[in-house]
């Protein structure tokens, strides 16, 4: 079963735990997936754990659907959610979108 944003609503109003951990690769994607992960947050820390920036700032948001993918194709149940990167949103609603819509269409994340 796919998790759906409608499950974690129903889980929260019965007060269910629901479960988040990162990842920033298939591997470790795989392994939470199976291990039974609500949701997978490509989170963009990632530009510290993974790339070796001393904070978030540097991270592109072509990074950062790079990695997605990978995660993405070693989930086959979690809801994976991506973050956007520093200033892949804040300039206009127009960029948001624009930016958002590129996650979607080239990471496949929900």
């Amino acid at each position: 079963m796919v998790i759906k944003i409608q499950q974690l609503i129903e889980w929260k109003r019965k007060n269910r735990p629901i479960v988040v951990l990162t990842a920033w690769d298939y591997p470790i994607a795989q392994l939470l997936d199976e291990a039974g992960v609500d949701i997978i947050l490509v989170g963009d820390s990632l530009a510290m754990t993974v790339l070796g920036h001393e904070t978030t700032l540097p991270v592109t948001l072509d990074e950062m659907i790079h990695h997605a993918k990978a995660v993405c194709r070693g989930v086959k149940q979690a809801l994976v959610i991506i973050d956007l990167p520093f200033l892949s949103y804040q300039e206009s609603v127009q960029q948001a979108i624009h930016s958002a819509g590129r996650v979607l269409k080239e990471a496949g994340a929900q």
